[in-house]
């Protein structure tokens, strides 16, 4: 029970304070990314960074974010790709472009070039000299360091077949909102992994009738372990299936540091698989 716990000890540190070699986290094929998602009690405890990880100084949604981030600890990274006027696909967790940036108003009115005006803004409001970048960007900085995890702002399924039709991006995650895209992905790409909310027995059963193989699955399973559905926790692991919760609606809220890193340590001893956090840089593995 404590191996978990043990690996994923929280330090409360300046994120300025560590040596600046990446610790990457790498699937170059199918399979690496299969296993890195394949459930097993002696993994540690998986930290994913929730719009990209914040730092301060480095913005969500930034490649620069992920970069820093890597510096302190091994993460994957949840990010938010979004389209402009002209289609192309940027980071961008709003549809408007008011809090993260120097711009205001939607991203889908503006084209690409017009958004290179842009600059984004940190946690709290500070200008950066960073820009908005695009999926495609993203990726090909991150295809040798790190996994991601695309979420779905009004990105049409199809787009998302064809960016990974060809196998190019196989650190590739996708998010999903519905058992319905599910089918789509499993049925229109031959290598997929989906992260699909499964939060009770009812989620599960409707998940088992798409005839999915649980080697595709990552289950969302909320904002944190719920003992009223352990049945269907140990049901998903005797498959493989990691269990992931996101704490950026809840321990990410409190005021301090220091209340985050209690909260933390409240889900850690839940045990879940991979806790997904606006503040990855708050955890930092100590191997045990």
């Amino acid at each position: 029970m404590f191996k978990k716990i043990l690996a994923a000890c929280l330090l409360l540190q300046s994120a300025s304070g560590f040596a600046q070699e990446m610790k990457k986290v790498v699937a170059n094929n199918f399979k690496e990314l299969q296993q890195y998602f394949r459930y097993s009690d002696a993994k540690p405890v998986i930290i994913s960074g929730h719009r990209g990880g914040m730092l301060p100084q480095f913005p969500e949604n930034s490649i620069e974010a992920m970069g820093k981030t890597l510096t302190i600890l091994p993460s994957f990274f949840e990010i938010d790709p979004r389209l402009t006027k002209d289609s192309v696909m940027v980071l961008m967790h709003d549809a408007t472009l008011d809090r993260t940036t120097t711009m205001k108003g939607k991203v889908s009115d503006y084209t690409y070039a017009e958004l290179q005006a842009a600059r984004l803004k940190d946690r709290d409001g500070n200008i950066t000299e960073f820009k908005i970048p695009t999926l495609e960007e993203a990726l090909e900085w991150g295809k040798d360091k790190t996994i991601f995890n695309l979420d779905n702002k009004g990105i049409p399924w199809v787009k998302y077949v064809d960016l990974l039709k060809d196998k190019k991006y196989p650190n590739i995650l996708l998010s999903v909102r519905s058992m319905e895209e599910a089918s789509f992905y499993y049925k229109n790409l031959k290598e997929v992994m989906l992260c699909v909310a499964i939060k009770n027995q009812a989620d599960l059963d409707a998940y088992i009738k798409t005839k999915i193989p649980f080697n595709r699955l990552v289950a969302y399973v909320g904002y944190t372990m719920d003992p009223a559905h352990e049945k269907v926790y140990q049901y998903l692991r005797s498959k493989g299936v990691m269990i992931f919760i996101s704490i950026h609606p809840t321990q990410d809220k409190r005021k301090t540091d220091l209340e985050k890193v209690k909260g933390y340590s409240e889900e850690l001893i839940k045990r879940p698989d991979i806790i997904e956090t606006d503040y990855p840089a708050l955890f930092v593995n100590e191997k045990k």
